[in-house]
């Protein structure tokens, strides 16, 4: 994940090295008797399938139960997980050698065709992953199988041998092993999966091979994980128990870490960043990452298709004001889908933004008016269920309504609702945001490709997406991204989304939470690396 050739060249010694790693205690850490963490995750998950997990809050407890070829750190460098060394043997071939001290968490040892089944499993139409089309791209006739217009055998994966693994790309892709640290690559244990079918991850059930075993889920109220014995890296995984709270509303998460019945916040309350740093200076964490705030707008909803709509809708928004006096805890205005720190693009804008907000308020009104909306006209804004979000929603309903005379119709669903709604097209405009799956910007672009899974505001540019071909095809670094850069413009002049914020990652620790760092680019946090320090 999040790393490109420079990082894959770093982890790819790292790997011939035969390294491990696990908790990294420094030395002269007395650790305390009992390793068990309480961490808010945000939501509900929608699943613990790695095939299946779509949410940032499912990834965070996947990566825990299931590995893949590789995997990352706390401070998100890529590292060898089931693969204990890999190498690029010509463009578009890639050969990942699997340790044999790798086994599921039932004792079975895990070889390439685990990684075969798993692979051609999770592309499988049949599964409906609202990963495939993301992901496929990255194997040879992967998005075709995602498509259902080849069979997953062709998938361009072979079992070489029992620990030697083959995998073909439809293009050069040099920052692969970093794409696959994703859990939606990881192998899963076939014979439990005929055995259960869709109750295969209910606990009891679940055969994985991540450091962690599932031990109790309660819908809305906790996931329980405890330390697998079998995996590989056992000797180095300090926390015997996680236990993940599914926690939405910001201030009630931090009342249960102020009563000491969570340890690890996930997202602050908006507003209280300044306040809460100053009530726990030693506890308050905050760095920038690879994550996009944005409002999805459904671009085949009758007023939303009109490109002048969603321009002015845009246009109006005050990003400034948003970053500094609404959410106030660091994030930086954005204008367009990919964000600062990306590789692979550079960061596009609009040349509105230099405009005096009047000239913009001016500009978008006469497009409504061109666009047949009139003052008072409804739209209608879909959020879930937090406090942040919320807030959010109030002033973008605000500056719609005092700039432009719009009314707006909020409507708060839990997060499960939303993300189904949001796939479904059955929304005009709503909340959504999106953390790097790795470091380079076909993992944004792919919010807003033709046919995309992950495009929820149902937009496609045919020459944005030549663009992005031919990108693809390019060797040549400096080219690619210059191709890549002119398809995020091209897109973003079509007005398919609203771009708002890039996230920084404002959260309280627990001091006796060691293992926590702030250089993580895509907020990933494996519970193998925390350790709980004796007060």
């Amino acid at each position: 994940m999040n790393w490109t050739m420079k990082s894959v060249t770093f982890a790819l010694s790292f790997a011939l090295g035969g390294g491990v790693f696990a908790a990294a205690v420094p030395a002269g850490v007395k650790l305390s008797d009992k390793q068990e963490m309480i961490r808010n995750n945000g939501a509900e998950v929608e699943t613990l399938d790695p095939h299946l997990a779509e949410s940032v809050g499912a990834n965070n407890i996947t990566r825990d139960l299931f590995e893949g070829l590789t995997t990352s750190d706390n401070e998100g460098r890529l590292h060898p997980g089931v693969a204990l060394s890999w190498k690029q043997t010509d463009p578009t071939t890639w050969v990942f050698t699997l340790r044999k001290d790798a086994k599921f968490s039932n004792g079975d040892p895990i070889t390439a065709a685990d990684f075969v089944y798993g692979w051609q499993r999770f592309l499988d139409p049949k599964l409906a992953s609202q990963y495939g089309t993301a992901y496929g791209i990255f194997v040879l006739n992967g998005l075709e199988v995602a498509e259902g217009k080849k069979a997953p055998l062709t998938l361009g994966i072979k079992a070489v041998d029992k620990y030697t693994l083959e995998v073909k790309t439809p293009n050069p892709i040099s920052y692969l092993p970093s794409v696959l640290s994703n859990s939606q690559f990881a192998p899963v244990h076939k014979a439990t999966v005929d055995k259960f079918g869709k109750d295969w991850t209910k606990p009891g059930n679940m055969v994985g091979n991540g450091a962690y075993v599932l031990k109790d889920w309660k819908v809305n109220s906790k996931i329980v994980i405890e330390k697998n014995p079998q995996y590989w890296d056992a000797k180095k995984t300090v926390l015997t128990k996680v236990t993940y709270l599914p926690v939405e509303a910001g201030n009630a998460e931090l009342k249960l870490y102020q009563s000491g019945n969570n340890d690890f916040v996930y997202q602050l309350p908006a507003g209280q960043y300044e306040k809460l740093k100053k009530d726990f200076p030693k506890e308050i964490q905050n760095g920038p990452i690879l994550g996009l705030r944005y409002y999805s707008l459904n671009n085949k909803d009758p007023m939303m298709k009109d490109v002048r709509v969603r321009k002015a809708l845009s246009m109006v928004l005050d990003r400034d004001i948003l970053a500094q006096k609404v959410t106030a805890d660091g994030q930086i205005p954005v204008y367009g889908v990919t964000v600062k720190g990306l590789e692979g693009a550079d960061v596009t804008t609009y040349d509105w933004v230099k405009w005096p907000m009047a000239k913009r308020v001016e500009e978008a009104k006469k497009l409504l008016a061109e666009a047949g909306v009139k003052p008072g006209a409804k739209i209608k804004f879909t959020y879930n269920t937090d406090d942040y979000h919320k807030k959010m929603a109030l002033f973008a309903s605000s500056e719609w309504k005092t700039k432009l005379g719009l009314n707006t119709e909020l409507d708060s669903l839990e997060f499960k609702v939303l993300l189904k709604k949001r796939h479904d097209g059955d929304f005009q405009i709503a909340r959504n945001g999106w953390l790097a799956d790795y470091n380079d910007a076909t993992t944004f672009l792919t919010l807003v490709q033709c046919g995309s899974s992950q495009n929820d505001n149902a937009n496609c540019n045919k020459k944005a997406e030549e663009l992005i071909k031919q990108g693809n095809d390019q060797q040549d670094a400096a080219k690619r991204k210059d191709l890549l850069t002119q398809a995020a413009k091209l897109i973003m002049d079509d007005y398919p989304m609203i771009p708002l914020l890039q996230y920084t990652l404002p959260r309280l620790v627990k001091p006796y939470v060691g293992g926590y760092s702030t250089k993580n680019p895509a907020d990933r946090y494996l519970s193998k690396e925390f350790y709980i320090i004796k007060q």
